[in-house]
């Protein structure tokens, strides 16, 4: 088990703000029949609040993930939620071989308050450990979800997560049933990424002049455009995307398209400007979620360099990412 901080692990509370605490402690006085299904070793990786986690940490996490998961049947992180399904996806490219289970987890109240969530997600993510598929998976609120189909859905009910183009790995009611997810594999470790990467979300109005003036500073930007993939092209008023493709285009910065609706996918030939934007280059993201788009880029730029090997690895599927 990998502590990595976030709500879970927190003290305080209203009136004061919720701080990182000391964790190993509160979780064998909290939680001591975790020994009874597993011999957990835990290590403390960091204690920060998830909004904290960076391209560099994540990084961090997974050699060491890779040094560890030889030695063990399964590994837990535990991670605050907000940012809980970026790393998650993030892990599932870093480590895109695994013959046996990573499952992340948090909660939305403390560990050491009465009416917490955590104690049930941590017995759930250990479970999930020991039997759950091996992949890169969240356990919350007695479900698994693959890790780069979340989206964090939620702020104040304890089921906080949902996966709205793919189904459940798993449901921990009074049994524990799970479904096989991917197959295993040799266990690889490829740990690049660029966080050179923007998100660009389309809202009627863009001023297409900001984002042009962003593009130096880029090497990849993810564009979360209307329903299949359509964006604004009428020049018409100055408020065209279709600038912002071209000049990505000429500069190598590498486009992909998802849509800011959370269920089905992106179809950039369904209507003009979304046509528009793969006359351009831009990459059509599929059903993949703007978490998983953004990881997944900053991967790929990460290993390789011309446009055409980053399409390529784009529209692969790597680790269940996109349908």
């Amino acid at each position: 088990m990998l502590h990595t901080g976030g709500t879970l692990g927190m003290a305080g509370g209203r009136p004061s703000a919720l701080r990182p605490a000391p964790f190993a402690r509160t979780l064998r006085e909290r939680i001591p029949e975790l020994a009874e299904l597993a011999d957990v070793r835990l290590e403390v990786f960091s204690n920060v609040d998830s909004s904290e986690m960076r391209p560099e940490t994540w990084v961090r996490l997974a050699q060491a993930l890779a040094r560890r998961l030889p030695g063990v049947d399964g590994a837990v992180v535990t991670h605050g939620t907000d940012t809980l399904a970026y790393t998650a996806s993030a892990l599932s490219f870093l480590l895109p071989g695994l013959d046996r289970p990573v499952v992340l987890t948090g909660s939305q109240r403390p560990l050491k308050e009465v009416r917490t969530d955590a104690r049930l997600n941590l017995i759930d993510a250990v479970t999930s450990a020991l039997r759950g598929p091996p992949e890169v998976t969240v356990c919350f609120d007695s479900k698994l979800y693959r890790g780069n189909r979340t989206l964090k859905a939620a702020v104040a009910d304890y089921d906080a997560f949902e996966s709205p183009n793919f189904p459940l790995l798993g449901t921990l009611g009074v049994t524990a049933r799970f479904e096989k997810g991917l197959p295993p594999r040799r266990l690889k470790l490829v740990d690049r990424l660029d966080p050179r990467v923007f998100l660009l979300k389309v809202f009627p109005g863009l001023d297409p002049g900001l984002p042009l003036a962003l593009l130096g500073r880029m090497r990849g930007l993810v564009v979360e455009a209307y329903g299949a993939g359509n964006v604004p092209v009428d020049e018409v008023g100055g408020r065209s995307l279709r600038p912002v493709f071209r000049e990505a285009r000429r500069r190598g910065v590498a486009v992909v398209v998802v849509s800011q609706a959370p269920r089905n996918a992106v179809d950039l030939s369904l209507y003009e400007g979304g046509s528009a934007a793969l006359a351009e280059g831009a990459i059509g993201g599929g059903d993949m979620t703007s978490v998983a788009a953004v990881t997944k880029l900053m991967h790929v730029l990460g290993v390789h360099r011309s446009l055409t090997a980053v399409r390529r690895a784009m529209e692969r599927v790597v680790a269940g990412e996109r349908s």
